[in-house]
């Protein structure tokens, strides 16, 4: 019986491969024939079933393997920016606190010890953590921007360079791919930014996020919210640029005259033990970078119509460079590490090499 279906339809699969099968409707029923047929098991090769297999439109498994510089490679490295960045900032939210407050008013902060002890007599362990919200969102969205555009630009530019000129000035595209990121960054950070500064430093201003935005936008408007945009851009840029580039140079070093054998032969883990390496001693340099613009952005969004001008009359050059330094120079070192640490494990789940360790990604030539 299965012998003469099959003679059948073969019969007629000539019948419509003949001249007359330009009708549309016969080409229906062919197609309709076809669909029919029973699946090939998988040990059935293509050619056995005279039908070629064709790549097929779907989502990849986890498990494939993302093609570097496609789309997918890109949100990829935007999530491991974002989950990279928020957590880590919040984690140093009490660090943040007695910074930001050492900087608007030293002569109550005049130290780390003594700030914690003034906080925890004012606000409890609990109010250690003010501002963790907007510190949370804010570097979540900010972090996103900072790493998924920087693999953008670096592969951007190392295509406009070529190839030689990519190799040859790779430090260059480096700064310049970071600078580009961080622009865009900034503008995502911002509004949390204001927000925090007031929550943090200003005492009975709002209790945090849900009340403080509202309320800031209430009292200056929506513009400003971006009121400290300039100052930010003056403290994330040399950062972000000093961050990228440092951290690329340094690692690159290590692989070279610190580990006996080349980047790919080493684990996974060791490669993110270099990046949380790498990343602590690109922190400290962050920190020196960009200190002075961060005192100007605590003073602007904690008084209501100051200018840089007024800052830099009350603090004085001095104050500008040196107030809250030390801490900062912590806070910045574990979460420069910390963060490029979480952030090649993120690269390393998706199935992504670590950062770090190689020329600028290959240009077109």
């Amino acid at each position: 019986m299965e012998l003469s279906d099959h003679h059948h339809q073969k019969q007629q699969q000539q019948h419509y491969y003949s001249s007359s099968s330009s009708s549309p409707k016969r080409l229906f029923d062919l197609y309709a024939l076809m669909s029919s047929q029973p699946r090939p098991s998988s040990s059935s090769s293509p050619s056995s079933n005279g039908v070629s297999n064709s790549k097929s439109l779907v989502i990849p498994a986890p498990k494939e393997k993302i093609e570097m510089y496609s789309p997918a490679f890109y949100a990829a490295c935007t999530v491991g920016g974002s989950v990279s960045t928020g957590p880590t900032h919040m984690a140093v939210t009490p660090i943040d606190l007695v910074k930001c407050n050492m900087q608007i008013d030293p002569t109550k902060y005049k130290s780390i010890t003594s700030g914690y002890g003034v906080l925890l007599k004012e606000q409890g362990a609990k109010g250690l953590f003010k501002g963790w919200v907007p510190t949370l969102l804010g570097y979540s969205a900010q972090g996103a921007c900072k790493y998924g555009f920087y693999e953008f630009f670096k592969k951007y530019y190392s295509d406009i360079a070529g190839p030689e000129y990519a190799a040859k000035y790779k430090t260059l595209i480096y700064l310049a791919g970071s600078a580009s990121a961080e622009v865009i960054a900034a503008v995502a950070l911002c509004p949390m930014e204001a927000v925090k500064v007031r929550v943090q430093t200003q005492p009975g201003f709002a209790r945090g996020l849900a009340d403080g935005l509202p309320k800031l936008v209430k009292s200056e408007g929506a513009l400003g919210l971006y009121k400290g945009i300039v100052p930010l851009w003056g403290r994330q840029i040399p950062y972000t640029m000093m961050k990228f580039a440092s951290f690329e140079t340094i690692v690159e070093m290590m692989y070279k005259h610190a580990i006996p054998k080349p980047k790919e032969q080493c684990s996974k883990s060791l490669q993110l033990g270099v990046s949380f390496a790498g990343g602590y001693v690109a922190g400290i340099f962050c920190a020196l970078v960009s200190h002075p613009a961060d005192n100007l952005v605590s003073f602007l969004n904690n008084s209501k119509g100051a200018s840089v001008g007024d800052a830099v009359k009350k603090l004085g050059m001095w104050g500008l460079f040196t107030r809250g330094l030390p801490l900062r120079i912590v806070m910045i070192g574990t979460l420069t590490g910390a963060q490029w640490g979480l952030y090649d494990a993120s690269k390393v789940f998706f199935g992504l090499p670590t950062s770090g360790g190689a020329n600028a990604p290959p240009a077109k030539a």
